[in-house]
């Protein structure tokens, strides 16, 4: 038989919530990523918990200002952040360990729950899973 290849798709739990829906609650189980580029306004950093703030996993400043929560630009914007995703494998490795070890929960700021890119980043790690290593 031939070398078995590994899955390439992620069968992790990835949970998401929204900053403010977690003020005051229990933290969610396993780790807990906020995936902002900006910290949420009107929120003081002491009153989140999460495990760490991973800015490059957000959509660039130049495409999160362009997109600015207009639902009609969902498409165009879900494409591009999908190609800065793909171009910044690195800035996804934490939470990609951290699946390898149990439930992940995404934390964002803004207030739509449909369309933000906590979305987009979410369906992004489940479809792609693991990238193969070179050699494979």
């Amino acid at each position: 038989m031939g070398k078995q290849r590994r899955s390439t798709r992620s069968t992790g739990d990835i949970r998401l919530a929204r900053v403010r829906d977690t003020l005051g609650q229990e933290p969610p189980p396993g780790r807990v990523f906020l995936v902002d580029r900006l910290w949420p306004r009107g929120v003081r950093k002491t009153s989140v918990h999460y495990d760490a703030w991973l800015q490059d996993a957000a959509p660039s400043t130049e495409l999160r200002r362009w997109f600015h929560a207009e639902p009609e630009r969902w498409g165009e914007f879900v494409e591009h952040y999908r190609a800065e995703l793909a171009d910044s494998p690195e800035a996804l490795r934490p939470i990609r360990d951290a699946l390898a070890e149990g439930p992940v929960t995404l934390l964002y700021g803004a207030r739509d729950t449909e369309y933000n890119h906590a979305v987009v980043l979410r369906d992004f790690l489940l479809q792609t899973g693991e990238p193969e290593e070179p050699g494979e």
